[in-house]
């Protein structure tokens, strides 16, 4: 079977350099990813980014805290629906969404998947249900009514081990990354928020906001052997990485 992986960046956010790497001081203006995997049975996307409300009044949307701490560089058609549309798929044909986590510049186009179903770590959204619109989760962005499937540890999506949701555990306590293989272009680990930065892998600099410290490392241990296997890392936020990435309708593999 064949898979296709395309990617998009749906805006950027200007935050504390801090929150990616610890110790470290100023300001790093960083993508916001998301990609698109077509499989002969169905069309996923990894992660949707920001929701469209920020488009407009992001104080409103996001709250006065997240605002504090996140300057939004979000602009029309860089939604992941027009993103999308772009290429010629419209938000109506994803099949599910995949979310490596529920902080809200992960699932925040959630929303604009009526059809899809919503696939995430099952202690990820217990988490979000317990924490609600507080510490980077916004209610509006991941409870937006379609079926949710939540999982519990590797979950081969497609049952023909194409595409495999990873638990990488650590950023948050529910996070998953995923890998994807396809025919072309061999296999890639879209990261999420797991291993931010290429500096992340290469120093095992962990970020300055974490859930678990330990558990986060050891998946930035993880990702060294799977790159050392000749697994393409993709590094969640890293501005300099993303310059280097085509986007779509351009195929990554």
């Amino acid at each position: 079977m064949t898979t296709e992986l395309y990617a998009f960046t749906c805006g950027f956010l200007t935050i504390p350099r801090g929150f990616l790497l610890a110790g470290e001081k100023g300001l790093i203006t960083v993508p916001v990813p998301s990609y698109l995997i077509v499989h002969s049975k169905g069309r996923a996307v990894f992660d949707s980014g920001l929701h469209v409300d920020a488009l407009q009044d992001t104080l409103e949307y996001a709250g006065e805290m997240l605002v504090r701490y996140h300057k939004f560089h979000f602009n029309p058609g860089e939604q992941i629906s027009a993103r999308l549309e772009a290429v010629g798929v419209g938000a109506d044909q994803i099949d599910i969404v995949i979310n490596s986590h529920l902080h809200f510049d992960h699932c925040g186009g959630n929303g604009q998947f009526p059809n899809a179903d919503i696939l995430i770590q099952k202690r990820e959204h217990e988490h979000a249900k317990a924490v609600g619109s507080d510490r980077g989760y916004l209610l509006k962005d991941w409870d937006t009514g379609q079926r949710i499937r939540s999982v519990d540890g590797e979950y081969d999506v497609f049952g023909d081990g194409a595409v495999v949701c990873l638990p990488t555990y650590g950023h948050t306590p529910g996070h998953q990354s995923l890998r994807v293989k396809t025919k072309t272009g061999g296999e890639f680990i879209l990261c999420g928020d797991a291993c931010y930065l290429k500096d992340s892998l290469d120093r095992l600099h962990t970020p300055g906001v974490i859930a678990d410290k330990d558990a986060a490392l050891a998946v930035l241990q993880r990702f060294r052997e799977m790159q050392d296997r000749g697994a393409r890392i993709m590094f969640g936020h890293d501005p300099d990485f993303w310059k280097t990435i085509p986007q779509a309708p351009v195929r990554l593999g």
